[in-house]
This record gives structure tokens, C-alpha cells and sequence, in this order.
């Protein structure tokens, strides 16, 4: 699974003209579903992402995460971030998993945000979304649980 996490002023998700999710303060997590996925990768990611500490404190360091402000998240399922470049000039994205795999993991994944009482928006998942937002900082970092497990990391889901 990986992420691109975007510390927002503001965000907001249109679809057809019609705007369908939005927050103020919060997270923009464009989340791409990877072949390999499980239960347990959703759990990793959504434990790292709530409690990620890239939001500042009174002395202007990334001290706070978004449980800690109460922020918001928006959640935009991004089957891109699977895309190989390596070779050629048209990306390759076997390495994505299939669609309706991908939209359950995507659902379980924001289910579990929400059970953490933080407010969860959506896009529309499969829908050609226009994305739009104020980037705090900027701030904007990639979370990969599968460079997570390369370096040992994953150990602490079962601690």
C-alpha cells in the first residue's frame, strides 16, 4: 500500500462538476493499492498515517499528528502510484491491484480511520475526480508499507 500524504489548509473532491467531499485542516491521502495487500497492511497504514507526527506544535515543529489536532482526512483511491516507469514510455501497473480488490481494502481502510472517531471523506472511487487543495507548508510525504517490511518495520503491527 502506499500514500501520498498532503498536509491541507483546505481540500476538496469534484466529480462531474458537483463537489462531493471536503474538509478544512486535515490530510489529503492519495492511497494506491498494491497486488500484495492484506488486512494487516491497512491496519499498519492507517495506525502510521493517524498518528504521523507532521503537523506543528506552538514552537513550529512537526510534533503533532492529525489525532492530536483533530483534523480531517480526505481519502482519493490512486491506482497510479503503482505505476512502473522503469521501462518504456507508458507506465505499467500489474504491480496494482485489481479493482474490486482495491475498492474493498480502500472501504476497509477508511472504515478503520472513522472507527478512530476522525472525520473521513471520500472521492469517488474509479471516477475521473478533480483534486483540489491548499498544501500547508508545503508538506508532503510518501508512506510505502512495503518499504516499511523491506526494512523490518512491519513487525510492530502485531506488537
Amino acid at each position: 500500500m502506499r500514500a501520498v500524504l498532503q498536509r491541507v489548509s483546505e481540500a476538496r473532491v469534484t466529480v462531474e462538476g458537483k463537489a462531493v467531499s471536503s474538509i478544512a485542516r486535515g490530510i489529503l491521502v492519495l492511497l494506491g493499492i498494491g497486488a500484495g495487500d492484506t488486512d494487516r497492511t491497512v491496519d499498519w497504514m492507517v495506525e502510521k498515517i493517524l498518528h504521523l507526527r507532521f503537523f506543528p506544535d506552538e514552537a513550529d515543529k512537526m510534533n503533532r499528528s492529525l489525532m492530536d489536532i483533530r483534523g480531517e482526512m480526505i481519502v482519493v483511491s490512486q491506482f497510479t502510484l503503482y505505476g512502473d516507469c522503469r521501462k518504456g514510455r507508458r507506465p505499467s501497473f500489474v504491480q496494482a491491484m485489481e479493482p474490486v480488490g482495491a475498492e474493498h481494502f480502500c472501504n476497509l481502510f477508511v472504515d478503520q480511520v472513522r472507527a478512530q472517531g476522525v472525520g473521513c471523506h471520500t472521492g469517488v472511487f474509479r471516477a475521473n475526480m478533480q483534486v483540489s487543495l491548499t498544501n500547508e507548508g508545503p508538506v508532503t510525504l510518501l508512506v510505502d508499507s512495503a518499504l516499511s517490511r523491506r526494512e523490518g518495520l512491519s513487525r510492530m503491527i502485531t506488537s
